[in-house]
Order: C-alpha cells, then sequence, then structure tokens
C-alpha cells in the first residue's frame, strides 16, 4: 500500500466527515448555501477515497 494512497483515502475521510456537518449545520440553520458546500464537500471526499484505493489496486499489482 503506497503512501499517497493513503493520504488520498485520509483527505478524503476528512472532507466528508467537513462535508456532513457543513451539511447538517446548513439545514439547522436554514442556510442553503452551507448545505451545498457541505454536500460538495462530501463528494470530494469520497472521490479522494476511491482514487485511494484505486492506487491501492494498482500498487498491488507490479
Amino acid at each position: 500500500m503506497g503512501n499517497d494512497s493513503v493520504k488520498d483515502k485520509m483527505k478524503g475521510g476528512f472532507n466528508k466527515a467537513k462535508g456532513e456537518v457543513k451539511d447538517k449545520v446548513g439545514d439547522m440553520a436554514d442556510r442553503t448555501d452551507m448545505q451545498a458546500e457541505g454536500k460538495k464537500d462530501k463528494a470530494k471526499g469520497e472521490i479522494q477515497k476511491d482514487i485511494g484505493k484505486a492506487k491501492d489496486k494498482f500498487s498491488d499489482k507490479d
């Protein structure tokens, strides 16, 4: 498992968690702009985690 893949998965997890918080706070505060930002961060986090997983798969084939 490469160091880059770990970084991607960690960043992805952080962005996803940050997005979930923003989404919930935006919902409670009735701030659609914050909710949208949260959804964007969650999606970014998922993509980063997937990139990390893909790097793991490719590094295993070496």
